[in-house]
Parts: C-alpha cells; structure tokens; sequence
C-alpha cells in the first residue's frame, strides 16, 4: 500500500521553480594508464587516455534537481576564468538558469583534478579553490539579486561546502529574506556554527556534521536523536534529516522521531547520494507532498544513486521502478528490442548515452571488468549483444555455447547495465544508428579506428575510448582450457 501511495506521489510530481543557492565545483578526472616511475621524483607518470568534467557540489545538485524534472536555477561565485566558462557550458548544457551567477575577479573557480589509473585507482589529486569568504560587495550583490527574484521560485536550497560563498552573515540574511517571502528554505550543511542555520524550514547534517555542530556524541541511535533535538532547538528550524549512510536516515520534527531503513539494494558509489536526497526532497515538497512521504522518496532515490557508478541523475523514472520492487528484481524488464530503446531514449534528458557491444559468450572477469570502466564515461549503459545467428556466422559452427537468452540475462543482472538489446548483423552499425550514443566502448584489445560507429559517434560530438584490456581473459582461452582437461 505504501509503494502504491508513493507511486502515485511521482506520477503527480510537477514541473516546479528550484533555486540552489551554494559552492560550485568542478569535478575533473584524468584517466590514464601507469607504468613506471619517473625519473626526476618517486612519483608514478600517469599516460593520460581521456578526460572528464562534471558539476560538483552545488552544481550537482542543480543537476539532480533537472534530472528529476525540475525548473533549476543557481546562485554560486564564480571565477572570470576559464574553468567558469566551462562551469557555464556544463550549465547551459543542462538548461540549468545562470543569470543568478556572480563572477569575481578576486576568486578562482573552485575545481577537484582527479587522476585516475587503471583498475579506477585515484593515484592523487589537486584542488584550485579559495575558500576566503567573499567580500561584502558579492554579499550584498547576492542577497539583492535574491530580494529581486525570489517571488519566482517554489523553494530554495542551500547547498554548504564551507568554500567561502555562504557564510554566518549572508546566510543568515538569505534565511531571513526566504521567511519573510514564505520560501521553504532546506539546507545541506557543512560549517559548524548554529547562527548560521538559523530558523531555515530544514536542516540535512550527515553524522559527522551533526557531531561538528553540537559538539555531541552520535554513536548509539538515542545519542543521535539527542543530537539531532539539539541542533533544531539551538536553530530553530522546523525539521532535521540526518543521512545515517548504510543505517538510512533519521527526521526530527515537532512530533515526529522517525527512523527510515536504507533502501539500497546495491552498493557501487556513495558519491553524491547526499545531493540526491536533497533534490528530491526539496523536489516533493515544491509539489506538497507531506514530510514523511517526501523522505521516504528522497531515501529510494538515494537507494537508486548508490547503485550507480558516478556522477548519475536519478528520474522519476528511475525510482518508480526501484519502489516497484518485482520490476527492479526482473531483470528482464532492462532486456529491451530495438523499438522500445529509442522510446526510452526519446526521455533521456540530457543524459550522457554510453554504448558496448559483444557476443559475450561465456562471461569472465574482463568482460565485467570493461563494462564496469565503460558504465562510469556516462549516465546510462546500454549493451548490444550477438544473436545467436550473428555469432555462428563469427565464431563458426559450434558458438555460442550459451543461448542468446542466458547471455543477455546474465548481463542485464549487472547493476552497472541499463539496458541490453539483441542484433542480429553482424556489426551493430545500424543499432548505432538508431541509438545515437555519445560514448562507444570496447575492450583494450581494439584500436579506435577499427571500432564499428567511431564515424557515426563522433559526427555527433561523441567519441570512443577504449577500455583496460585484462591479459589472458578471453572466452576462447576457457572454452580451449576446458577442452584440454577433457582431452
């Protein structure tokens, strides 16, 4: 009956105005390859492959916000630097609103380098940011444009990461402008100062953060109610959400003391899962719905956030088939034809297509090795796969040793994979064709100008990467080590 009820709360979900007020990021990655140390320092040299860039902090949560269908607008500080035009490309990329972005010519925008080895070992990184807080004339600029627009928005986030751009003053006057303007105003906080918080609609702290604040432990589930009842009566807001990681979430209001289990039903990447809360929360109560139901969305949404490689935008979509847990279990609801996928593509809002191919005859630790690595270049990974007759025409006479069926299924049971579909050519050309991914992948033993749909991707502004290639994993080498024990 509840599943029920909350479906019902997600088809009803409307269109609403979200402005995110907070510290933008940048996350870049640099994925590589390391072989030798260098000769001039002990340090690894990292051979770069690729590269990506993503929204963080505040950003990702604008961009949870456009995942969920949402009308999205952002307040940050920016650099006039060449990282803040990308920041704004990204932006405009996502139909997220910039005209609410101040740029500094005193700051640098804030950005993460990641550089990444094989197997996705983060060998180190580097940050450009300054964290001083920004001058009274940026203080004064944002709560004016604020004042000015404010009447245009259902609820305000404000998303903290303690960078400089939200501090005690401002803060507190971005509440106070918010109240008087009868805005729901939930924040995601960081620093550990009460007057800072003071009487927002939400308060969402992780444990750390409420131990931070209130100077209390929150090691059994009694202390971490005490706490959580202390931080919203030294604010006074109305509501408290403490994210618990693997133990779920905890809300405290006036007459409710509520424990919600974790949802997750896979674990891959806990990397923005809090920013996902967020976003649906504020996403429900935009729409009305009651405090309750709305966390109970927020935290499915987390559940289907953490079984993502990522940075992911989690729809509605997404979770209605999450709660609907006898379609999450069928796997075979991702096997889909041909038809159905460019249906399904038809809604991907701005969600960055990843493409694979293979006969996957017997499955071994290189396939998922590569179909793990190609599932982090985008949001949604689709595999193509051989039909049987596709693969007797390649492999001969006597392949494939598992039917099409159990290939596709085996495949589709990987919470990695979006979604699997048949083709009978022998190439998937016209599969690429119809899909129009941004990203083609294969394993390490291709060279890129020999990968089928490399003209038809990058025609489109894609491109193709090829994948760590695991020495010695192959179907042939298995099929030829059983053949030999039974000789």
């Amino acid at each position: 009956m509840i599943k029920m009820n909350l479906e019902v709360y997600l088809n009803k979900l409307e269109k609403k105005k979200i402005l995110v007020i907070g510290d933008l990021m940048l996350d870049k990655y640099f994925f590589g390859n390391s072989k030798r140390i260098s000769p001039e320092a002990p340090v690894p040299i990292l051979l770069k492959k690729q590269d990506k860039v993503v929204l963080g902090g505040a950003g990702n949560v604008a961009y949870n916000l456009k995942s969920a269908g949402q009308d999205v607008s952002i307040m940050t500080v920016i650099g006039i630097d060449e990282n803040g035009k990308i920041a704004k490309n990204i932006f405009k990329e996502h139909e997220i609103n910039t005209d609410l972005v101040i740029e500094d010519s005193e700051r640098c925008t804030t950005v993460k380098n990641r550089f990444i080895g094989q197997n996705n070992l983060q060998m180190f990184r580097y940050d450009e940011e300054i964290t001083a807080e920004v001058n009274e004339k940026i203080k004064k600029q944002m709560c004016s444009l604020l004042e000015k627009n404010i009447d245009n928005f259902d609820v305000i986030i404000m998303s903290d990461y303690n960078k400089g751009f939200l501090k005690t003053s401002n803060s507190a006057e971005i509440i106070k402008i918010c109240n008087l303007h009868n805005k729901k105003v939930l924040i995601d906080i960081k620093e550990p100062i009460y007057d800072k918080y003071k009487d927002a609609y939400l308060l969402k702290p992780n444990l750390e953060e409420l131990s931070n604040i209130t100077k209390m432990p929150v090691e059994t589930q009694d202390e971490i109610i005490e706490a959580a009842e202390t931080l919203k009566k030294f604010t006074n807001c109305k509501y408290v959400l403490v994210t618990l990681g693997k133990d779920g979430m905890l809300l405290i209001g006036n007459n409710i003391k509520k424990f919600f289990d974790c949802l997750s039903r896979e674990v891959y990447d806990v990397t923005g899962a809090g920013d996902t809360v967020i976003s649906y929360l504020s996403t429900c109560l935009a729409n009305n719905v009651d405090i309750d139901n709305s966390v109970l969305i927020s935290n499915y949404a987390a559940g289907v956030k953490v079984g993502k490689m990522g940075t992911y935008g989690v729809t509605i979509e997404d979770i209605i088939n999450y709660i609907n847990l006898d379609n999450y279990i069928d796997i075979k609801n991702k096997i889909v034809s041909l038809d159905k996928l460019i249906k399904i593509m038809e809604n991907k809002n701005n969600k960055k297509i990843v493409f694979t191919n293979g006969c996957f005859d017997i499955f071994h630790i290189g396939h998922m090795r590569y179909l793990k690595e190609s599932s982090t270049y985008g949001d949604i990974l689709i595999v193509g796969v051989n039909s049987d007759n596709s693969v007797k025409r390649l492999k001969g006479k006597n392949r494939p040793i598992n039917n099409e069926d159990d290939r596709m299924e085996l495949l589709a049971s990987l919470g990695f994979v979006s979604y699997v579909v048949k083709f009978d050519e022998d190439t998937p050309y016209e599969l690429i064709k119809q899909i129009k991914p941004n990203i083609i992948t294969k394993a390490g033993d291709y060279k890129i100008d020999d990968v089928v749909g490399k003209d038809i991707v990058e025609s489109l502004g894609g491109q193709v990467i090829i994948c760590k290639y695991s020495d010695g994993k192959s179907t042939s080498g298995i099929i030829e080590k059983v053949l030999n024990i039974y000789k």
